[in-house]
This record gives structure tokens, sequence and C-alpha cells, in this order.
């Protein structure tokens, strides 16, 4: 790449996320986006999507050995897009209780914390979620203006994980899931940050939805 030109989307690699998976939905969004380990693509790149699968403190050692924290810093201050997914958008918290208690980026105020099991009539639904779950608006949230505009209320999106995000303030939460009687947080839009606890790429067509409407601000 040219001295100085950055590219549209920078995709976080340091190990843990599925990313030719989110690198062919942004195509399909119509972005053009590398998937890097360097913070300097990171400081060049209009818009930055941090993916993830695994566990939060091995995430957050690797980041900082990659010298890839402070990246994400500037970025989320700078005003740039910041797009979380799955493990990505618990990194997001302050800090987890994932086998102990371990600092996160600390971009939004909040914990990450276990989803427990629950019981449904007929079986048992077990941690770690997997498979396919609906989304709702969060509150009084309303979608129209935001990364899920267009989706309809109740939407399945597919889910991968063991731990949830509660961010302090209520205004953060986009969307709420139900796993049994307990309602989780699924997607956060926060300032110049959007995450979502599912994986889009893995969603279908409202999975690329949510994509192309992040494409637009980008």
């Amino acid at each position: 790449m040219p001295e100085g030109k950055g590219t549209e989307v920078a995709i976080v690699d340091y190990g843990m996320g599925n990313l030719f998976s989110v690198q062919l939905a942004c195509e399909q969004a119509g972005l053009k986006a590398e998937i890097t380990s360097s913070p300097k693509e990171l400081d060049r790149a209009d818009a930055v999507i941090l993916p993830g699968v695994g566990a939060f403190g091995a995430a957050m050692e690797t980041l900082k050995q990659l010298h890839l924290t402070q990246a994400l810093e500037r970025a989320a201050s700078s005003g740039k897009p910041l797009f979380g997914i799955c493990l990505g958008m618990q990194l997001f918290m302050s800090r987890s209780l994932e086998f102990g208690t371990h600092e996160g980026l600390n971009l939004i105020p909040g914990e990450v914390v276990s989803l427990q099991p629950a019981e449904r009539p007929g079986r048992r639904l077990k941690v770690p979620e997997v498979g396919w779950n609906r989304i709702f608006p969060a509150g009084s949230r309303n979608w129209n203006g935001t990364f899920l505009e267009g989706l309809a209320h109740g939407e399945y999106q597919y889910f991968v994980h063991s731990f949830v995000c509660r961010p302090e303030d209520p205004e953060a939460l986009l969307a709420k899931t139900a796993y049994g009687p307990e309602e989780f947080c699924s997607c956060v839009q926060w300032k110049n940050l959007f995450a979502c606890q599912f994986h889009p790429e893995r969603s279908g067509p409202a999975g690329l939805r949510i994509y192309k409407n992040w494409a637009s601000h980008v």
C-alpha cells in the first residue's frame, strides 16, 4: 500500500476472529476492507472493525502485545466509526468477570458477565448459546436512524457466546435478546461505537443489512 494511503476499513487481526467472513460481508456492503494487525493501518483507516471469539483475558493480552489497544483508543477518540462483533463488543467494555476480573478497553462504561443457563418448556437452555435468536428494541429505543434501521423487531440473528455485556448507561443499549427468563444486551450504539453480541456476517440478509447501514456512515 502506498505511504500515506489508508484502507477504507481495517479489520483487526489478533488471532481470535472469523476475519474472512467479516471481510466478505464488508465487500458485499460496498466497503474496501483489509485484515491487519498493524496499529499504523488502524490509524490510517477510515473505520475499524474489531471481531472476535474466545476468552476475554487472552484477547486483551494479545491486543496489548500487538500495541493495538492504543490504536483502538485513538480510533475511538478521533470519532471514526468502530464496529465490535461478539467478543469485540465485550472488549469495548470497562471490564470482564470471565475467569477472574480483566480490564477491557473501557470505550463503553460497563462490564461483561456470564450468561446464565435457563429452562424453557421441554428443554434446558445451555451455555454457551449457539444458534439463532431474536433481537428487539431496548427500552424506548427506536431503530430509525440507527445501524439496525430496516430490520424487523424480533429479527433473527446468529449467536455464539457464553458472556454478555452490561453497559452502565441505558442509552447505549440498542437491542435486547431473551434467553429463557433473562434479557441481555445484544447490540449497543454509543457515540461513534456500534457493536453486536451476535454475528451479523453469519446472519443472512438481515445481517448484511446491518453492514450496509454501517457502510453508509464510513
